[in-house]
């Protein structure tokens, strides 16, 4: 027993498990009420946004500010799946799901293709991967979606309405976060050939343009359903905390398995020092990519649990002044720690949106914008590193490389015990 709890993986999972029964019971006994589970969602869904952040920011060391422009395609994309699957149009699934395989498929060949060139241009690169998506998701609508449609959603409503909703929703949050990764790896292609500051500037924009694309879906884009400024409603409320827990356990282990792996050390070293990579032989293009790519994965997985949490979706969500909260939370708990920016993200939710909003005198949040940069200020000149610094929790952190003592043969050599982790 005393070397299970010296076991660092089965004491996180004894952990996490144990946090799931607790909120599970609460909420089912009523002391959490609905205003109370929305801010743990929340907490959990800005949280997800943030790690991803922190994954391309702290990790990889490239300044973004377009996660909720990612957040947003994944919270759009999957409630227009919802939105028609309970108004009997299995369209909007179809065409996202196979959509996105059949854009995968080309997109994967076509950098195959490339690879056998040598100095493709970039512009070159983004021009026919987008290509490639573009067909994908025309032969989605124009034939896969008459052909197979109709029977998708029969297939799927033949089974019992709780087992054929959780399939949908598990589908849509799919979707969403796939439809995310897909636009972020097209638009990482140019854009990441840019210096840190200039991205920076770049997805600023980026977000800019999906809010003004949000603002005008019902003229510019066909999408009448989700109303364009006057906001989407009539989502299905989904959200549920076992698919909350599940979804945010699954961003946590993702990024901390990809963090420990050989391909998270390159992309730290991108970080550290992006020349001496190169010099290393590391593809520190690819490594820009993968980090991009996966942390917008992380944000439209977000946004899904979002739209069918709230049931209402409107662009000021998704605007300029909201895309900082996820950098303001990684500033705060510590660029390059994933455990900072959980216990901040759910802080500054349950702050904020909790206790603030319940206990001062109503109007208090109208200064929020005004207490951000005051609050930044004092940390970045007393504590530039966050409150975390990059301080792991044992579970998080890096295992140390197995020790050779001085004159033993290797099968000999001295191995760190159970749970001894670096600092």
């Amino acid at each position: 027993m005393r070397q299970l709890l010296r076991n660092t993986n089965f004491t996180f999972i004894v952990g996490a498990v144990l946090v799931f029964i607790v909120v599970q019971a609460l909420i089912s006994l009523g002391v959490l009420n609905a205003y109370w589970q929305g801010i743990i969602f929340w907490g959990a869904a800005i949280t997800m946004v943030s790690l991803g952040l922190n994954l391309i920011y702290g990790f990889n060391g490239q300044f973004s500010l377009g996660q909720f422009g990612f957040y947003a395609i994944g919270a759009y994309a999957s409630a227009d799946i919802t939105f028609r699957w309970v108004r009997s149009d299995p369209s909007a699934l179809v065409v996202v799901i196979f959509g996105s395989i059949l854009a995968l498929v080309f997109m994967l060949g076509i950098s195959a293709f490339l690879r056998r060139f040598y100095g493709v241009a970039t512009l070159t690169k983004f021009l026919f991967n987008f290509l490639a998506a573009v067909l994908g998701f025309f032969l989605a609508v124009q034939f896969v979606n008459p052909a197979i449609g109709q029977a998708v959603y029969r297939a799927l409503n033949g089974l019992p309405t709780g087992i054929s909703q959780q399939i949908v929703f598990f589908l849509a949050l799919v979707g969403g976060a796939t439809l995310a990764g897909i636009v972020s790896y097209l638009f990482g292609i140019p854009v990441l050939e840019l210096g840190s500051d200039y991205f920076g500037i770049a997805t600023l924009g980026f977000t800019i343009i999906i809010k003004v694309l949000l603002d005008n879906t019902d003229t510019i884009l066909p999408f009448p359903e989700m109303k364009g400024a006057r906001g989407m409603v009539g989502i299905p409320k989904w959200t549920t905390w076992p698919w909350v827990f599940l979804c945010f356990m699954a961003v946590v282990l993702v990024m901390r398995n990809l963090l420990h792996s050989s391909t998270g050390r390159a992309i730290l070293s991108v970080r550290e020092d992006e020349r001496a990579a190169e010099l290393m032989g590391i593809d520190t293009a690819s490594q820009k990519i993968l980090a991009f790519v996966v942390g917008s994965v992380f944000a439209g997985l977000a946004g899904a649990i979002r739209a069918h949490d709230l049931a209402f979706l409107h662009p000021t969500m998704f605007g300029f002044l909201p895309s900082f909260n996820p950098l303001i939370i990684i500033v705060f708990g510590g660029l390059g720690s994933m455990t900072g920016t959980v216990i901040t993200g759910f802080f500054w939710i349950f702050l904020l949106e909790g206790l603030l909003r319940l206990y001062l005198p109503e109007g208090f949040e109208n200064w929020r914008f005004v207490v951000y940069p005051l609050v930044l200020l004092i940390m970045m000149l007393l504590r530039p590193q966050g409150l975390m610094g990059r301080y792991e929790i044992a579970f998080l952190r890096r295992p140390l490389p197995p020790l050779r003592v001085k004159g033993t043969p290797p099968a000999q050599e001295a191995t760190p015990k159970a749970g001894e982790v670096a600092a």
